[in-house]
């Protein structure tokens, strides 16, 4: 009969990662060290992630969500609500600092690339296309627009700043983000 799987020990396991993200850094991060920390052995955490790098994947998933793009009608104040989870996922957290590592490690391994985009980075475009299409529909946004360019968009300055650190990423850079994207997209 096959073991059941704990969610339980996938929460502790991802909590006990973004502990360790902040205290020691991604280099220094090992799945021994995690394991200890959320109090599991190394195998139930293999189980889960085949490296660091993929726990790491998924605790950013975790951090920054996968759903992140309400509908409620309000097309600028869901996608503000949406991409402003990534401030708070990447600015001052531990999951911030360590983007840019990972960064370079998914130049470097297309298959941690691929299970990158297809643990965050799909699931959280789905979402804001669907509430970009439910706009459509409503005429609040013109139907002919490329929705990969307007989905890398609104992300783009976000993962910008969080890279370089070279200005503050906030809720005006969020705002500017949005509304620079919006005036493109209402109807004339």
């Amino acid at each position: 009969m096959p073991r059941t799987r704990d969610d339980r020990i996938d929460a502790d396991v991802l909590h006990a990662t973004v502990q360790l993200l902040g205290e020691v850094g991604y280099a220094e991060l090992s799945i021994g060290g995690v394991a200890t920390r959320a109090g599991v052995h190394r195998p139930a955490i293999y189980r889960r992630w085949p490296s660091k790098r993929h726990l790491v994947v998924a605790a950013i998933a975790a951090g920054v969500g996968l759903d992140p793009t309400p509908d409620t009608g309000d097309l600028r104040a869901d996608l503000i609500a949406g991409i402003g989870t990534l401030v708070t996922a990447f600015d001052g957290t531990s999951l911030g600092t360590v983007l840019p590592a990972l960064v370079a490690d998914l130049g470097q391994d297309a298959e941690l690339t691929a299970d990158f985009l297809a643990t965050v980075f799909h699931p959280r475009r789905a979402t804001t296309a669907t509430t970009l299409r439910a706009a459509q529909a409503r005429g609040e946004i013109h139907a002919d627009f490329d929705m990969d360019f307007v989905l890398d968009a609104l992300a783009a300055p976000l993962y910008f700043r969080a890279l370089f650190r070279h200005l503050p990423l906030d809720a005006r850079l969020v705002e500017q983000t949005v509304d620079g994207v919006l005036a493109s997209l209402r109807p004339a």
